[in-house]
């Protein structure tokens, strides 16, 4: 795994810089003006085709699957690499900004469970961010193939995994590219509503109730605070976790 803050922009890394400038614009973009829409300022309308309302990850997929095919039939670089990487980045931001309409299949975006769409956004973030600064456990110019890296990486992923089981959801993210934070996030407590627990954890247990004492109903932490930046509805009462995305303290 590659880790330089201080190195320049170059190659894949101004890729990157690029994919993540615009999905953050976008992001941002799009919020602004759907929170116009739903207050009624400014020109903005719903985009709707024979009575059907037209959300705007139809956008986005159909960018991220035209940049996805360009990408694979001309390979380009230079200028037109960094374009390409624009249009992505804008077709992952609109479609990501509905995450939450992926999985219930029905407009939630402006109910408690559309915080997940948020959830997504920012952990697209992290990711890419990631990324920006050098982070890369796949990079193959880093993993020359020894069998003691190989089981490192493997070894890094099982734990990023485990992390995400308990709950951890950013934990894991972030340990698959920084090892340390998946042990982290591996051997911490898991929360009630995740999967770890419900397996591992049974009613009536130590565990079971260390817990759920760490961990009460509609305990809210600072990742709630950051979805209630962009998610116009509130964090839901008597609930640890937007469906989806369980919450990192």
């Amino acid at each position: 795994m590659d880790v330089d803050l201080l190195a320049p922009l170059t190659g894949r890394r101004v890729v990157i810089a690029w994919v993540l400038a615009a999905f953050l614009t976008t992001f941002l973009v799009t919020r602004f003006v759907t929170h116009a829409i739903r207050t009624g300022r400014g020109p903005f309308r719903d985009v709707s085709a024979g009575g059907v309302h037209i959300h705007h990850e139809v956008y986005g997929i159909f960018l991220l699957l035209v940049t996805g095919l360009v990408n694979l039939t001309y390979r380009p670089d230079g200028g037109w690499l960094h374009v390409l990487a624009v249009f992505f980045g804008i077709g992952a931001a609109l479609t990501l900004d509905e995450f939450a309409l992926w999985l219930h299949l029905e407009d939630v975006y402006w109910s408690q469970q559309g915080r997940a769409s948020i959830d997504a956004v920012l952990l697209a973030t992290v990711v890419g961010c990631l990324l920006l600064v050098g982070a890369n456990p796949f990079d193959a110019e880093q993993l020359p193939g020894d069998v003691p890296i190989a089981i490192t990486v493997v070894a890094g992923l099982g734990l990023a995994l485990v992390a995400i089981l308990k709950g951890r959801t950013v934990l894991g993210v972030v340990g698959v590219f920084v090892p340390v934070v998946a042990a982290v996030g591996a051997v911490r407590l898991a929360r009630p509503q995740s999967y770890w627990a419900r397996r591992w954890y049974a009613q009536g247990s130590s565990r079971r109730r260390r817990a759920e004492t760490r961990f009460p109903p509609g305990r809210r932490n600072r990742w709630d605070r950051l979805v209630d930046l962009f998610a116009d509805v509130p964090h839901p009462a008597g609930a640890g976790a937007v469906v989806g995305f369980p919450h990192e303290r």
